[in-house]
């Protein structure tokens, strides 16, 4: 055969070749879309994608609760060929996060995590899978909390300390607009560095300063569009400069925990334990010659996870908080007067002044609410197959709990989109608990740092509102309540009048 009549016979079977290939890929494409006869109902995605292109990341509410309105409180979607689950609304969350608690305790993988060094038995505290590490590690982890103080009136008045603090660097301003994004961020990140690293951090310490900025940009690199398609294609992650790109916040801010890790070891005494860091040192000791999830890069990866767990929750929350008080001046003064009656204008709050306070106590909650912190919570993965309200989800399938959809069930609070102090008051005044309040999630994944989280949220709102009238000047805009959503639903930039009150 000669040269040129090979040419056509080559493209001819290149051709061929490239059809299989997409023939056996829309198979393929079938098969993994193809869902048994009780799986959930969800919408229809393009070949290959799913229903990725159909998200905005940046508002990705918006599609879960079209999706709802259309298939109900139990739906998939599809990411590239990866099913997922959403669960929405307070009975389908309540039957799957508490009634079938252990049914999604398990993690699915998240490549790029490993990729960062979340790997084999190190995966911290959040990605971690069900099994003897999680148990391992979140039984130490809550054991270390308490014996530092967690729950204990110690860690209370280290808190109380950490709010005094705060309120200095607030006066300083005397009275003028200022930002208090990253006060707040250091003082709450101050209490569980006390635990932590068994040390605070000044608000002028620009090292420290640079890493909270650090942790907010990992967020947001973490939550992102292309961290999301990463996961879905791990091959991606081969590519180095794009790796790069995408871990560099969190690469930066884990150099910045191993160099105080590091520093600890040279002071590590084994009769004295400061911190949460050197209580791990000791538990490595104790299993180094057994099979254990104790290991060097755990102590790293789960450092790493307190700190950004114990720091970006609670810090948004009172950030938000102070836009209702700005926003909802009625409602700062019906709280200065409680503060006022109970407590006065001299004496520091403690946690015992909340029996005596339903009206801050209801505010506080509606704060946690109505700003909805973490909508879509961690993904879960089903540890085992499971039935939930007539749908089966088979075990290995990853569950994303719309923890906003039961914070603005109409099934369940009055005025779900509108912000309410009423929703936790009964008709006599009296705080009510709420079962659909569930802004730290529930279940067996529950965040293990919820009592420390009210604990802050009280002293911490309390003692600034004990001290301060918070306003904008007339000149000024007021501040927006939509969020930015970065898995977290951040407040967006804002300045603030503090007028003192003592």
């Amino acid at each position: 055969m000669s040269k040129l009549e090979l040419i056509p016979f080559v493209y001819s079977n290149v051709f061929l070749l490239l059809f299989i290939v997409l023939i056996f890929l829309f198979l393929l494409d079938f098969v993994k879309r193809k869902k048994g006869p009780r799986f959930p109902p969800g919408p229809r995605g393009v070949p290959f994608l799913g229903n990725i292109l159909q998200i905005d990341f940046k508002h990705p509410l918006v599609f879960f609760n079209q999706v709802r309105e259309k298939f109900g409180d139990i739906v998939s979607v599809h990411f590239f060929w990866h099913k997922i689950v959403v669960l929405n609304g307070f009975e389908a969350m309540k039957e799957a996060l508490i009634n079938r608690s252990e049914d999604i305790a398990d993690r699915p993988r998240f490549p790029l995590f490993e990729k960062l060094g979340f790997i084999d038995n190190a995966k911290g505290l959040v990605i971690i899978g069900y099994g003897k590490s999680w148990r391992e590690q979140r039984r130490f982890t809550l054991s270390t909390l308490r014996n530092f103080g967690m729950g204990k009136k110690s860690l209370e008045e280290r808190v109380a300390e950490e709010a005094q603090y705060l309120c200095t660097e607030f006066k300083s301003y005397n009275g003028q607009l200022f930002d208090p994004h990253y006060l707040i961020d250091n003082a709450v990140s101050n209490v569980i560095c006390s635990i932590t690293f068994g040390d605070r951090f000044e608000y002028d310490d620009a090292k420290f300063k640079k890493l909270l900025h650090l942790l907010d940009a990992a967020i947001e690199s973490d939550s992102g569009f292309l961290a999301q398609v990463m996961n879905e294609i791990p091959w991606l992650l081969n590519i180095p400069w794009l790796a790069d790109y995408v871990l560099k916040p969190d690469r930066d801010a884990m150099a910045f925990l191993k160099e105080i890790i590091s520093e600890h070891k040279k002071s590590y005494n084994p009769n004295y334990i400061r911190d949460f860091i050197d209580a791990y040192l000791i538990e490595m000791e104790k299993e180094k010659e057994s099979d254990s999830s104790f290991t060097e890069r755990n102590l790293l990866c789960s450092t790493y996870d307190l700190f950004a767990a114990g720091t970006g929750t609670t810090s948004t929350t009172l950030r938000w908080a102070l836009i209702y008080m700005l926003l909802y001046p009625n409602i700062q003064e019906k709280v200065h007067e409680e503060i006022d009656q109970v407590i006065g204008r001299n004496r520091k709050p403690t946690m015992a002044d909340i029996l005596q306070m339903p009206y801050t106590n209801a505010v506080i909650h509606e704060i946690q609410r109505f700003s909805d912190i973490v909508p879509l919570a961690f993904p879960h993965m089903t540890y085992r197959d499971m039935e939930i309200h007539g749908c089966f989800i088979p075990k290995g399938t990853t569950i994303f709990t719309n923890i906003s959809s039961v914070l603005k069930d109409k099934q369940v609070w009055e005025k779900p989109y509108q912000f309410s102090p009423k929703h936790f008051l009964d008709e006599n005044g009296k705080f009510v608990k709420r079962e659909a309040f569930i802004p730290f999630s529930a279940g067996r994944r529950a965040c293990l740092g919820e009592q420390l989280a009210r604990m802050e949220l009280f002293i911490f709102f309390t003692t600034l509102l004990q001290q301060f009238t918070f306003e904008i000047p007339n000149n000024m805009p007021r501040p927006r309540d939509d969020p930015i959503y970065a898995f977290i639903q951040f407040p967006h930039p804002y300045t603030i009048c503090a007028i003192s009150r003592v």
